[in-house]
């Protein structure tokens, strides 16, 4: 097992790595900016570095600085957490160069899974079910135009090297494909320093359905199920459930074995999402893999009681997976929803001081957060204030539970997305299990 791992992230996630290096008896260093001097994560880190003034590109991003933070504090190891550096196959790179082990999967492999057009070829060779589409797409002549008639209208238009909901635009007709071509390639270029897009066929409100994975570096790769992570605004996830209520036993064991094969094709290892886009007819289309833990990994973990986070660390130090597929029983249900500093009505940030903070608990209820009472939200950072995970035996019981901790969750000095989720959950449609990606567009 590792001597001592650093944690290239700051937040929620950063205090989640913490925790699970606590249980598995790994002292850890946290680093930070300087707008996070006095942060949770660096108040629960065994040590801390300072590699930056607030902005990301200056800090979070600054590798020579967090290999300069490692090498000063003698760590062989450093955990990325989600977001920032966990996909940059360059920063894996470096950090076996300099013989320190990346918590996640090969550098190659991150490389491939990175590049969105590369991994819908991969996966399609591996015989997962791809969405039509093509490889990168230049504004050359007619060819744009004849890829897009060929795919069919609506079209959707993405960055290679995309996440987050940037670099994507959705074209519905012939006479703005290029205009949208330009400023999704504008867009990449600003947000990954790459303007490389590619185009799909758009479907649409289908459902956003990801399986879980983990495979050790002896060969063995497992899943832990299916998430349902369709209410999203602008491409950004806001609420997720596991299991999907789309997803039947059969289904899940058919999809589930052919994910692994696929892993297997390409030497996978680590933690790892498999994502999917599924048409009303039930049709499952693979849209991209993230090589990465993800935000919304506490619902797999309440009903297959596996820590990912541990599981990561320990497939890093090249032991094995401890289960087998058939030893993978999902329990219960549970679904997270992520409060966000932004207004409720209009979705702008809300950065500022929380002037009180009081969690929710009693049972089937877990909270994720670096928040507190005057704790600063910065304009700087992403707007994720803490994860709110309901669990219960079955859907009816995990949605009354996440009903009462709604009620129950004050922040106080911001604006916040609670009173959001609140309507989402009660909507309906969504109690029904009946919604998909536009379900925001549609609600009363």
């Amino acid at each position: 097992m590792f001597r001592k791992i650093l944690i290239a992230n700051r937040g929620e996630i950063a205090l989640r790595v913490i925790c699970a290096c606590r249980e598995l008896g790994i002292p850890t260093v946290a680093v930070y900016s300087e707008a996070d001097r006095h942060s949770l994560h660096v108040r629960f880190a065994d040590e801390a570095v300072c590699i930056g003034p607030p902005k990301s590109y200056e800090s979070y991003l600054n590798i020579p600085s967090l290999i300069s933070a490692a090498e000063i504090t003698n760590v062989d190891a450093i955990h990325p957490g989600y977001g920032y550096l966990a996909e940059s196959a360059y920063f894996a790179e470096v950090c076996e160069t300099c013989g320190i082990q990346f918590i996640g999967p090969a550098p190659a492999v991150i490389q491939l899974m990175g590049d969105k057009a590369k991994a819908r070829q991969a996966m399609c060779q591996a015989g997962l079910p791809i969405i039509p589409g093509t490889e990168v797409v230049k504004d050359d002549g007619d060819t744009l135009e004849k890829a897009a008639q060929e795919i069919g209208f609506p079209v959707i238009i993405k960055a290679t090297a995309g996440g987050g909901g940037r670099g994507i635009r959705i074209v519905r007709r012939p006479e703005k494909l290029r205009e949208a071509f330009l400023t999704a390639q504008s867009e990449a270029e600003s947000a990954f320093g790459t303007s490389e897009v590619y185009l799909e066929k758009y479907l649409e409100n289908p459902r956003h359905v990801e399986f879980q994975i983990l495979a050790d570096k002896h060969g063995n790769v497992i899943h832990l199920g299916e998430r349902d992570c369709s209410i999203q605004r602008r491409h950004q996830k806001l609420i997720e459930e596991a299991p999907s209520p789309a997803v039947h036993g059969e289904l899940r064991r058919e999809l589930g074995e052919k994910i692994v094969r696929a892993m297997l094709s390409i030497g996978y290892t680590n933690a790892g999402t498999v994502e999917f886009l599924v048409d009303r007819q039930g049709n499952f289309y693979f849209i991209e893999m993230n090589a990465r833990v993800q935000v919304e990994h506490p619902v797999t973990e309440f009903i297959t009681g596996i820590d990912i986070v541990k599981e990561q660390i320990r497939i890093a130090a090249e032991e094995k997976l401890r289960l087998t597929q058939d030893q993978i029983i999902l329990r219960g249900h549970s679904i997270e929803c992520r409060i966000n500093a932004e207004s409720p009505v209009d979705f702008s940030p809300s950065p500022g001081t929380i002037t009180a903070y009081l969690p929710p608990g009693g049972p089937g209820i877990r909270v994720d957060s670096c928040a507190h009472t005057d704790y600063v939200v910065s304009p700087h950072y992403d707007s994720l204030i803490a994860k709110l995970i309901a669990y219960g035996l079955d859907r009816g019981e995990a949605l009354a539970r996440l009903n009462r901790a709604l009620d129950l969750f004050v922040i106080e000095g911001i604006h916040t997305s609670l009173q959001v989720h609140k309507k989402i959950i009660n909507d309906p449609s969504f109690i029904r299990g009946d919604y998909g990606t536009a379900f925001l567009e549609n609600i009363s």
